[in-house]
């Protein structure tokens, strides 16, 4: 009596093949299960790859890794699948896995189709099937993509769950009446403290079964929807706040790690070690005076700064608080007058880029008519992105106006107001105008600041 073959089992199915072609993973199982008991096979193991596309790396593809290692350990003769696009959608995937097989000598058989390994004309029967269904799989991507960048160009809602405060009608999102105001609450309570853990804080106590989870509450915070932006493009919905808003935001989370003490500290992770570019920790410093009392006052300090062949600085909040409060009015004009020059140079270049947006657009009308081959419309799609982005490229990041938000708050006679703060909201004031605190590497001594804006600093 002969060895018995060890054969594996392997399903793979995308969503649009088993709605459309009703080929399931039990449909699958079921002939290859019937096959292999038919031929007097030792089934090993079912290797199993649900909702993937043969177009996720081999990498992504759990079962079928798994379906490797077992077969490098030489558990397996034979590997069954029912057709060859189940198994492979690619050439080159089919010749790495396919050297593999044949150092372990393990086999693989189609139940569904008719495709033999031993001879070369079956090689080339299984060489050009793979490279047909790699040209259709790459035409319908490319398909794909065109009509995406259609639906885009019409803002549409083209996937995932709706964003919290919208609801999808006819493909567009719109603001949805019943959480409206609780996100247009949570934007208002973050620009009086610039603090996300406590708008979420805020959020789940105030409406409690009817907030929002707190990942939610993250994402709203941070989201371009929220500002009426998406896939790159301004306009998309109906915003809650402006992109303006949107961009400090982001700028204020970017430059905020919690810190491990629940102590507030005015300039926590704003000032940076000039040495290894580390926020600055704030401690309370405790002093005994002459008379016996004893006295507290808050510092900042590089937590390496105690290591060896590191000079720190350690710089007491007062101070800090006492520079920005001389300087932040002169620097701002400085700012604003950097930009007005430059604005002033760049008004004179006439801007392209509407001309390359409507051009990239008649590529793709084109395209989706079929007026133009492929090639075509690769070779001057990408050409029309980059020029694109190179004109984008010239465009200055920020203007006057970007320095609106802080123009207002140093409005009149704002020290007076200042004054009148307590430690939560002359906190959350410096988080709302300064980025960064900088201190010079050889006095230790605060240098400069930068704005919540891009490319503001002290010379």
């Amino acid at each position: 009596m002969g060895r018995i073959i060890r054969c594996a089992i392997y399903d793979r199915v995308s969503t649009d093949i088993q709605v459309q072609q009703g080929l399931s993973l039990d449909t699958q199982k079921e002939l290859l299960t019937e096959y292999a008991n038919t031929h007097g096979y030792e089934i090993v193991d079912y290797y199993i790859d649900e909702g993937l596309t043969a177009r996720k790396k081999l990498q992504n593809r759990r079962d079928f890794m798994r379906l490797l290692n077992d077969i490098k350990a030489d558990k397996i003769d034979l590997v069954l699948v029912t057709k060859l696009d189940r198994w492979f959608r690619n050439v080159k995937d089919y010749h790495n896995v396919q050297a593999v097989l044949e150092e372990h000598h393990c086999n693989w058989k189609t139940v569904l189709e008719d495709y033999d390994t031993s001879t070369a004309d079956g090689q080339l029967k299984i060489n050009i099937m793979l490279a047909v269904a790699q040209n259709e799989s790459d035409r319908t991507s490319e398909r794909i993509k065109v009509v995406f960048e259609h639906k885009k160009r019409n803002q549409e809602h083209l996937n995932g769950p709706i964003p919290f405060g919208y609801k999808n009608i006819e493909k567009h999102l719109q603001k949805d009446e019943e959480t409206r105001p609780i996100v247009e609450d949570i934007f208002r309570y973050y620009f009086t403290c610039f603090s996300k853990r406590a708008t979420i804080f805020y959020t789940m106590n105030t409406y409690q079964k009817r907030a929002p989870s707190k990942y939610q509450i993250d994402r709203i915070l941070t989201s371009e929807v929220y500002a009426g932006m998406r896939y790159g493009r301004s306009n998309y919905c109906e915003p809650y706040i402006t992109p303006e808003q949107h961009e400090r935001i982001l700028k204020t989370c970017q430059s905020k790690i919690y810190p491990a003490t629940k102590e507030p500290y005015l300039f926590s992770q704003m000032v940076k070690c000039p040495h290894c570019g580390c926020s600055l920790i704030g401690f309370k410093k405790r002093h005994k005076c002459k008379d016996g009392t004893i006295t507290e006052y808050k510092r900042y300090k590089c937590e390496k700064k105690y290591d060896e062949a590191h000079t720190a600085p350690c710089i007491t909040e007062h101070v800090i608080e006492s520079y920005l409060l001389e300087h932040v009015c002169p620097e701002l004009n400085r700012c604003i007058y950097e930009v007005e020059e430059s604005e002033k140079k760049t008004a004179k270049k006439k801007d392209n880029s509407i001309k390359i947006k409507a051009e990239m657009e008649r590529l793709n009308i084109l395209f989706q008519k079929g007026r133009i081959p492929m090639d075509y419309y690769d070779e001057q799609y990408t050409k029309l992105e980059k020029e694109l982005a190179a004109e984008q490229s010239t465009t200055p990041a920020i203007t006057v106006a970007s320095f609106d938000p802080i123009k207002e708050k140093l409005a009149g006679g704002w020290q007076e107001l200042y004054d009148q703060l307590d430690y939560t909201h002359r906190k959350a004031f410096w988080k709302s105008i300064i980025k960064e605190i900088l201190v010079d590497p050889d006095t230790h001594k605060i240098c400069g600041f930068k704005f919540l804006v891009c490319g503001c600093s002290n010379s």
